[in-house]
Parts: C-alpha cells; sequence; structure tokens
C-alpha cells in the first residue's frame, strides 16, 4: 500500500513539474506567458505603465495644495536611526535613485512611525510610492493583490 501512495505522488508531481509554461513580468509590468515550445504571447491586453503615463502630466500629479509642508518627524526616532542609515534623508536618497531624480524633488506626504518600523508615502516624478522601513532596512511597499 505504501509502494501505491508513493507511486501516486510521484507520478502527480512529476505532471506537476513537467509543464513548462511560465508567467513572468517585463519592466513595465506587463505579464508574458512563456510556452515550452519557446514561443512567448502577452497575457495582458494592454501596457499598464502607457496608460499610467498618459494620466501623469507633470510633476504637481500629486495633487499638493498650496503651500503644502511635509510633516514634522520625531527627532527622538530619528536621531536613533541615525546609526543605521534609515533617517528620513537617507529613505529619500534612496527613493530618488529608484525614480531617476534629484533628492529635493521628492516630497513627503505622509509618515507612520515608530522606532522598529515605519510607512512613508512620497511624491515623486509626479507619482504617489510608497515605502516602508522594517529596523534599518527600507524597501518599497507592494500591493499583492
Amino acid at each position: 500500500m505504501k509502494k501505491c501512495v508513493l507511486v501516486l505522488v510521484l507520478l502527480v508531481s512529476f505532471i506537476g513539474f513537467s509543464q513548462d509554461n511560465h508567467i513572468v513580468k517585463t519592466e513595465d509590468g506587463r505579464r508574458v506567458l512563456l510556452k515550452a515550445d519557446f514561443t512567448w504571447e502577452y497575457i495582458d491586453a494592454e501596457n499598464p505603465s502607457l496608460t499610467s503615463v498618459s494620466k501623469v502630466k507633470d510633476n504637481t500629479s500629486c495633487n499638493l495644495a498650496e503651500g503644502f509642508e511635509e510633516p514634522k518627524l520625531d527627532k527622538k526616532i530619528q536621531a536613533q536611526l541615525k546609526k543605521g542609515r534609515a533617517t528620513i534623508s537617507h529613505v529619500k536618497k534612496k527613493v530618488a535613485k529608484a525614480h531617476n531624480c534629484d533628492v529635493k524633488d521628492i516630497i513627503l506626504l505622509s509618515v507612520s512611525e515608530q522606532k522598529s518600523k515605519a510607512t512613508y508615502k512620497f511624491c515623486a516624478n509626479g507619482k504617489e510610492v510608497a515605502y516602508k522601513r522594517i529596523g534599518n532596512t527600507i524597501i518599497k511597499k507592494e500591493k499583492f493583490f
């Protein structure tokens, strides 16, 4: 009986791994189906980055009010983060590098900050982007669904 179950499990896993079709995402956000016969096709009908670029008119598309000021951060937390290079200036440098712009073009829209973690929303090149900090690690906040 154990041999039958083992053969069945191996057969099912072999069938599952024998499917060579892979779905990958391109740099511009479109999904591509790579087939086993070395062909490919787009899964998404249109390029999402082209539609989002057409909506962005200029760097003021973050809809900032006149006289907008960045939120003030806790100086005590920022002083503690200085050793780990995770202060707001370090975060802004990382965002500027990721979006190919100057640090002075990055505007902090909102922040939720604690000593161990934080979430930041920025306006970079006319787009709202979110980053998170866990300890001293700074990464882009991704949406799963």
